[in-house]
């Protein structure tokens, strides 16, 4: 039960990281500060994406799963959890590239309009 429940709280947290890394820049909006650790977070959701890699947040929950008495899930959490609801037709390499650089995207035009921004009130 303590296991379900720590791989439930487990994937509550990796959804947030990947909100938080996705559209964390409007947070820094209003709190300039939280840049610096909005920055590294988007960074790595990026290269992760980009270089698809594996989220350690990914095997860590499918253990806690697997300790519940449940099956883990292969693939990362955007395939098993996002994708099925994105893209139904799963993903691929080229689909993982444009959600790489949607993060980058997002986050460049955020960080590009602060700047802008922070020099206009000087």
């Amino acid at each position: 039960m303590l296991d379900r429940f720590a791989a439930d709280a487990v994937l509550v947290l990796h959804l947030l990281f990947i909100l938080f890394v996705l559209l964390g820049g409007l947070l820094v909006l209003r709190w300039p500060a939280l840049a610096w650790l909005h920055l590294p977070a988007a960074l790595w959701g990026a290269v992760v994406e980009l270089f698809r890699l594996q989220c350690p947040l990914t095997p860590l929950e499918n253990a806690l799963r697997r300790a519940a008495g449940e099956r883990g899930y292969s693939g990362g959490f955007v395939e098993h959890y996002l994708l099925p609801i994105v893209y139904p037709a799963g993903l691929t390499p080229a689909i993982q590239l444009l959600l790489g650089g949607l993060v980058l995207a997002v986050n460049a035009a955020i960080y590009g309009y602060l700047l802008l921004r922070r020099r206009g009130g000087r």
